[in-house]
């Protein structure tokens, strides 16, 4: 038996990891299998480009689950977006690229193709996968949901996202520092997150709860209050910018300072727009997405905030690829084998569909059908955890909506 592997879309802190769960698990059950790696997602399906993994590569799996990244690199390619992939020089004019590698795949001796990836990635897969079905190829795909967004239905747990939060609380662990070069000093923390806030809802947290080992020196105005959480925006959250200015005010005249967590999707609609009305047209990838990362929604709130809350200073501060480079932590990595290992044994199967734990059925670790599989999956703000962290930082929970910007 061949497998293949292919890790595509941004990275997380499981893509390295998976691999080695995937050799793993194979090792154990079917140890003479053979394995490829894909380079830089479909995009190396498509164009064939891909290494062999030797029995010496093999056997020292354990070293990929100490990485962050990708070995085999990512891209973001999507098979039905045929005009795109054409013109990217990865299929030549009138071919389809599902069509294209499909037959890559046959060409290259391939059994089993694994995808690890998020919604994008595997409904790609998901189409792949019916297409090699509904034209009698035999072959089998199985995905792994890594994101760190954790926005997949029905998923519980995306693979990576724990990791990412805990490293985006460390990052700005040391970013909260900067309040002391200046007075009245704003500080923005724009945190990863499209259309689901739960990461900066979990770095808020695991950063808050970072603080409770802290040991404060109020007389030389080291204080828990400087540097608390003031403020955390989310998509999934009606934002009343008139009301937020008008507490954060005075949080600044208290503390000297503010610090937000801003989700990266909260607010985007008002920025889109803001482009839109002026005649510019926002930048989107292969999907169809807005670019979040070139449209600096962090600083987009920092000119309206600044003159506003009576700031000396801003500072904005990105953690998304500080935190999605990691490798994973203890947790995540027993996600990612636990998942690692059903995808293997599903492979043997003839089994296609994405391993993760199905929210529909009681959280049990199941092979979910691919049609299933869609993202924006919203952060529910109900829950109490998060609650409790809107009490502990002093902020109006507000409406459950998507983010709109009065």
């Amino acid at each position: 038996m061949k497998v293949a592997f292919l890790t595509a879309g941004g990275i997380a802190p499981c893509l390295s990891a998976s691999i080695g769960g995937l050799i793993e698990r194979y090792l154990q059950i079917a140890p003479d299998t053979e394995m490829i790696g894909y380079l830089n997602g479909y995009q190396g399906l498509l164009t064939r480009r891909y290494i062999t993994f030797t029995q010496t590569a093999k056997e020292k799996y354990p070293i990929l689950y100490k990485f962050g990244g990708s070995p085999i690199g990512n891209s973001r390619v999507k098979l039905t977006n045929v005009k795109n992939c054409v013109e990217r020089g990865l299929v030549p004019d009138g071919e389809n690229p599902l069509h294209a590698a499909a037959e890559n795949l046959v060409r290259d001796g391939v059994d089993v193709l694994h995808t690890i990836g998020g919604d994008d990635t595997n409904t790609t897969a998901a189409d792949l996968a019916k297409y090699l079905e509904e034209n009698g190829y035999g072959l089998t795909v199985v995905g792994m949901p890594k994101t760190i967004d954790n926005d997949v239905f029905p998923i519980r747990q995306t693979l990576g996202a724990w990791t990412a939060a805990e490293q985006g609380a460390r990052f700005f662990k040391n970013i909260s520092n900067e309040h002391t070069t200046s007075s009245r000093k704003l500080i923005i923390h724009e945190v990863m997150g499209r259309n689901c806030g739960w990461l900066a809802a979990a770095t808020t947290r695991d950063y808050q709860e970072g603080l409770k080992q802290y040991e404060f020196l109020p007389e030389v105005l080291i204080h828990k209050q400087r540097w608390d959480v003031d403020a955390v925006w989310l998509p999934e959250m009606e934002l009343d910018l008139a009301a937020e200015v008008e507490r954060l005010h005075k949080r600044m005249g208290d503390n000297d300072g503010v610090n937000i967590f801003l989700s990266e999707g909260a607010g985007a609609d008002a920025i889109v727009a803001e482009m839109e009305d002026v005649g510019e047209t926002p930048p989107r990838d292969a999907f169809g997405h807005v670019r979040l990362d070139e449209m600096n929604v962090g600083e987009w709130f920092a000119k309206r905030l600044k003159h506003r809350l009576g700031a000396d200073k801003v500072l904005v501060q990105k953690s998304g690829y500080f935190a999605r480079s990691a490798a994973p932590n203890a947790r995540d990595l027993e996600l990612i084998k636990r998942c690692a290992f059903a995808a293997a044994d599903a492979a043997l199967e003839k089994i296609s569909g994405v391993a993760g734990e199905d929210e529909d059925r009681d959280n049990e670790l199941r092979i979910i059908e691919f049609p299933r599989i869609k993202g924006g999956k919203p952060f529910d703000v109900d829950l109490p955890w998060f609650e409790d962290l809107l009490q502990e930082i002093g902020q109006p929970k507000g409406a459950r909506t998507e983010a709109k910007v009065h």
